[in-house]
C-alpha cells in the first residue's frame, strides 16, 4: 500500500523530487479516496478539508451559475492536484468537483499539508507554481468568454481536437467528439442550443460536416483564417 502510494505521489508534479525520507513522511499523512462517476467530490462554498491528488481518472472542476448554467474551470487528470489555494488561505471550496469517470485520488488533509509544508519549503514553492499556471489558464478563459463569441469559441475548439486527434484525409480532416453538445457548451461557456445553432451554421456554410460526434472539417484555411481574425 505504501509502495503504492509512493509511486502516484512522484506522478505529481508537487512531489516528484522528494527525497525517500521526505516521500514516507508525506506518505503517512495521505489517504486514498474512490469515486464513482459522476459523484461529487465537493461542491462550492464547502469548507475546505484538505487536498485532492488524480491517481486514475478525471475529475472536472466547475462552476454552477444561479440559474444552474454550468462552466468548467478544468478537467484534471492523473498527476493533476487541485484545491490548493482554499488549503493556504483558509477560504471555502470556490468551484465544485465532480468525477467524469470512476476515479481514484490521494487526499492530504489542510492542517497535515500545511504542517508538511512548513517543514519542506520547496513543496510550498512548488504550489506557487501550481496556482500560477492555474491563474493563468483562468485569465485565458475569461478572455475567451469576454472578447470572443460562441462561434469563434467553437471554431478554436474544433480546430484544437483537429491538430490533436484528428486524422487528415486529402483536405478533409476528421474529428471523433468525445463530449455531448451539453458538454461542449458547459466547457464553452454558453447553452446547447447555441452550440447545436452555430454547428448547423458552420455545416450550412460548407465549412464541416456533422454526422453524430464525428465531424468532417471541409475548409481548414478557412476556419482557421476566422480564427487568426478573432485573435
Amino acid at each position: 500500500m505504501v509502495y503504492e502510494i509512493q509511486s502516484m505521489l512522484r506522478k505529481t508534479a508537487l512531489f516528484t523530487s522528494l527525497s525517500e525520507t521526505e516521500m514516507r513522511a508525506l506518505c503517512s499523512r495521505v489517504t486514498k479516496r474512490h469515486f464513482r462517476r459522476g459523484e461529487l467530490l465537493f461542491s462550492e462554498g464547502d469548507p475546505c478539508s484538505g487536498l485532492f491528488l488524480v491517481a486514475s481518472g478525471k475529475v472536472r472542476i466547475f462552476k454552477l451559475s444561479p440559474a444552474g448554467r454550468e462552466q468548467v474551470l478544468a478537467v484534471e487528470g492523473p498527476g493533476s492536484s487541485f484545491a490548493e489555494l482554499p488549503v493556504f488561505d483558509g477560504g471555502k471550496y470556490p468551484a465544485s468537483a465532480s468525477a467524469l469517470e470512476d476515479t481514484e485520488t490521494l487526499f492530504i488533509s489542510r492542517q497535515d499539508f500545511q504542517s508538511y509544508c512548513r517543514e519542506h519549503p520547496d513543496v510550498t514553492l512548488r504550489v506557487l507554481a501550481v496556482v500560477g499556471a492555474r491563474l493563468r489558464r483562468l485569465v485565458g478563459i475569461i478572455e475567451d468568454l469576454s472578447f470572443s463569441t460562441v462561434r469563434q469559441r467553437l471554431i478554436s475548439l474544433l480546430l484544437r481536437a483537429a491538430q490533436e486527434s484528428g486524422s487528415a484525409a486529402k483536405h478533409l480532416v476528421r474529428v471523433e467528439l468525445t463530449k455531448s453538445h451539453q458538454d461542449l457548451a458547459a466547457e464553452l461557456g454558453t447553452v446547447r442550443e447555441l452550440i447545436s445553432r452555430n454547428l448547423s451554421r458552420l455545416q450550412a456554410e460548407g465549412l464541416i460536416e456533422v454526422d453524430g460526434r464525428t465531424i468532417v472539417i471541409k475548409d481548414l484555411a478557412t476556419l482557421e483564417r476566422e480564427q487568426d481574425s478573432s485573435l
